[in-house]
């Protein structure tokens, strides 16, 4: 008998590298698989891409079927404070008014993808903070950066509705820049719902709890946690969130 002793070989092979594309897909199929690939690379170019694409999509949507001015108009009719301090306006200063408010949403709208970046850094930061010191995670800044954005892909669904919307027949004076598209309670509750009410209707959106569930597995994944403590994670900031937005909604209404 030989005592020669031949190195052991690891019986589960890694893990094939996935391309961007591949990633994109695996997000609404199987994201567990696009989420452990981040661990091995952080780019997150194409969620960025597709986001900028769809968005000015929906932005000339809006340029030629609704009008930045119409924009304006419908905001202010929600809003009936805001509408009861311009109506005691001149009607010149109530068209100033107006003009600087719908150039300051289409400027908004315009800078979408530079915003995109900050808040996608801002989440990534809370969420990076919160798994690694609440819960012992060992992720980093970017790989929690490309989570939150491959997590945000369900977005572009509810862009993509509002765009279609647009083009096939809404009235111009019903779009909601706020609540465009039907994918939330609040989209079908009357305009003079409390405000309150209004606000935790439109939270409650299947696009918006489709990212929290990606954005709970990602994180827990890249930071080697429980899933239980990406879910904590993730949640309980939105709940938060939710809470404050209920309370300005009813406070400024």
């Amino acid at each position: 008998m030989s005592d020669i002793q031949f190195p052991a070989v690891s019986v589960a092979a890694e893990a094939p590298a996935l391309t961007q594309a591949q990633r994109a897909i695996y997000t609404f199929t199987a994201p567990s698989k696009t989420f452990a690939d981040i661990k091995r690379s952080t780019s997150w170019w194409l969620p960025f891409l597709l986001t900028v694409i769809v968005t000015y999509g929906f932005f000339a949507a809006i340029t030629v079927k609704v009008t930045w001015n119409q924009v304006a108009e419908n905001t202010i009719k929600l809003s009936p404070k805001q509408s009861e301090q311009l109506d005691k306006l001149t009607p010149e200063a109530r068209a100033s008014q107006m003009k600087i408010i719908s150039i300051s949403t289409e400027a908004i709208m315009a800078a979408t993808p530079i915003l995109a970046l900050v808040i996608t850094a801002v989440i990534a930061g809370v969420l990076l903070a919160t798994i690694n010191f609440g819960f012992g995670g060992k992720a980093t800044f970017w790989e929690s950066f490309a989570v939150t954005f491959y997590a945000g892909l369900p977005g572009i669904i509810k862009v993509i509705l509002g765009t279609v919307v647009l083009f096939v027949g809404l009235d111009p004076e019903n779009f909601n820049i706020k609540n465009f598209a039907g994918t939330n309670i609040g989209y079908y509750l009357p305009a003079d719902t409390s405000k309150g009410l209004m606000s935790l209707a439109t939270s409650l959106d299947v696009t918006t709890i489709w990212t929290l569930v990606l954005a709970s597995i990602g994180i827990s994944i890249v930071a080697g946690t429980k899933r239980s403590s990406g879910y904590i994670a993730v949640f309980g900031w939105w709940i938060v969130l939710v809470l404050i937005g209920i309370g300005s909604a009813v406070a400024f209404s």
